[in-house]
């Protein structure tokens, strides 16, 4: 196997669903289906056991939930990037996923092509969350926002860090923000530079899950 390749498990209770998801994984040059799971329980430990680089994770499984599973998984493997898959797109579920450290959310008549991109943005360290309720979440939690406690940062954000955070969240790349914000990609690089230092966070996703989870998502 090449170990430059995306490592994908597959955790979902319907063996036609992650047929078709290995189809169109293993189809691509740069990842493979490294293993698959029917039900919470043994994404767990075939995750501890494998470690996958991206797990695309169902919500609603036999013996132990997507979210609880997730929860597990990221406690012992925090560098592990987990995508909910699912049919619902709720409230409920996509509050849940993000605060079980997932970085991504996704509905499962999702385009081939997006999911492939949604994945490999999930290993890059991006975060993924599209839906019309996740977009509608992350819009508003940030309206709402309020710093995070001060003894959780290293200083506070400043007000075009929290707006480089905010399209952080929506996906966009930096050179993205850098036209909606109307400044140079350099500057939104050392926005971002500072937001990670000032989060302790090693990447985007562990950026974007902190600020939602501390002051953000009430």
């Amino acid at each position: 196997m090449n170990k430059d390749k995306i490592r994908v498990a597959l955790a979902d209770d319907q063996p036609l669903v992650r047929e078709g998801f290995r189809y169109v994984i293993n189809a691509q040059t740069d990842m493979t289906v490294s293993g698959e799971a029917g039900d919470g329980h043994d994404i767990i430990a075939l995750a501890k056991q494998t470690k996958p680089d991206v797990i695309l994770m169902d919500v609603q499984m036999p013996r132990c939930s997507g979210i609880e599973a997730a929860k597990d998984i990221m406690s012992a493997l925090p560098n592990t990037k987990i995508v909910i898959l699912t049919t619902f797109d709720t409230e409920e579920y996509v509050f849940e996923g993000i605060r079980a450290g997932a970085v991504g959310y996704l509905l499962k008549d999702t385009l081939p092509e997006e999911l492939i991109d949604a994945i490999r943005a999930a290993a890059r360290g991006e975060a993924i969350f599209r839906t019309v309720t996740a977009a509608k979440i992350i819009s508003e939690t940030f309206r709402a926002k309020q710093q995070p406690h001060a003894e959780e940062l290293a200083e506070p954000f400043t007000k075009r860090e929290l707006e480089v955070l905010q399209q952080m969240a929506y996906g966009l790349r930096n050179e993205d923000i850098a036209e909606k914000l109307f400044v140079s990609e350099s500057t939104v690089k050392t926005h971002v530079h500072r937001i990670l230092q000032k989060c302790n966070a090693q990447d985007r996703t562990q950026a974007v899950v902190f600020a939602i989870r501390n002051g953000i998502v009430q």
